[in-house]
């Protein structure tokens, strides 16, 4: 399959997967999400022994790409976004192969998300990271729920509920990093753990990844349909609107009661 907004490459058995919209700091589109599920159902069926996640140029992700989601029109293209993502996550989540992400940049909103969601997860020092959804009226419906399975619920409402930027630092204090890697450095610690993991059985690797996901299977699922109707009326709200018209046009929003 050609991919128009990621690029695949592979080394022996480690296949990377780069974000690539680096006009738009790799912001996510329906396209770029569609590709990204699609090139993660490919890796489960290939001899791909570990999968590093990355961006192209200067940023991770910056997020769902605002313009694009304000295309989508009324409760079907609402729901449509929501469920896609969450297909999007699990894929990340549920893959059989062990993941490392390579933050570099900003890794923003749904961009922290897919960070998160690796297995492992190595920062630059500029590594950024943030979970600003509610600075333009929406709320961070999905990602919210492997948050707060990562973290707590304490550290999570600090974060969900500010919206505040945030360092590798802090990130690695608060668990959501594994290692913080001089920017020159993490292709030779990409390798060194690739190599580590390659070393180790493909079977019990895949199966002891679809243990712990099971540990929460039942109630992650439910909280995902939560999630996905949270999402759906978010995106029917005034402030929702508002905000998203205030980022796009560079001005404060002027948010209703």
């Amino acid at each position: 399959m050609a991919y128009n907004t990621i690029l695949i490459t592979d080394a022996g058995a480690i296949r990377t997967i780069a974000l690539h919209r680096p006009e738009r700091r790799n912001a996510m589109t329906p396209e770029m999400q569609n590709e990204l599920i699609s090139a993660l159902e490919d890796t489960a069926a290939s001899r791909s022994r570990v999968l590093v996640l990355t961006g192209s140029g200067g940023a991770f992700c910056s997020g769902l790409d605002l313009a694009a989601l304000r295309e989508a029109r009324g409760a079907e293209d609402y729901r449509a976004d929501a469920e896609r993502t969450a297909r999007l996550f699990l894929a990340l989540r549920d893959l059989p192969v062990p993941t490392i992400a390579a933050v570099r940049g900003p890794a923003i909103a749904g961009g922290t998300g897919l960070a998160m969601l690796c297995d492992f997860t190595l920062a630059a020092p500029d590594a950024r990271f943030g979970f600003t959804e509610v600075r333009i009226g929406f709320i961070p419906a999905l990602v919210s729920i492997f948050l707060s399975l990562q973290i707590g619920d304490k550290h999570s409402r600090d974060l969900l509920l500010t919206g505040r930027i945030f360092g590798a630092d802090e990130a690695l204090r608060l668990g959501l990093v594994n290692e913080i890697v001089p920017a020159e450095e993490m292709e030779k610690r990409i390798e060194e753990l690739a190599g580590i993991l390659i070393a180790n059985s493909p079977q019990a690797l895949s199966a002891t990844k679809q243990l712990m996901g099971a540990d929460c299977r039942a109630w992650l699922d439910a909280a995902i349909a939560n999630a996905i109707e949270a999402s759906v009326h978010a995106r029917d709200t005034s402030d929702f609107h508002e905000g998203i018209a205030a980022f796009l046009e560079k001005r404060q929003p002027a948010w209703t009661k």
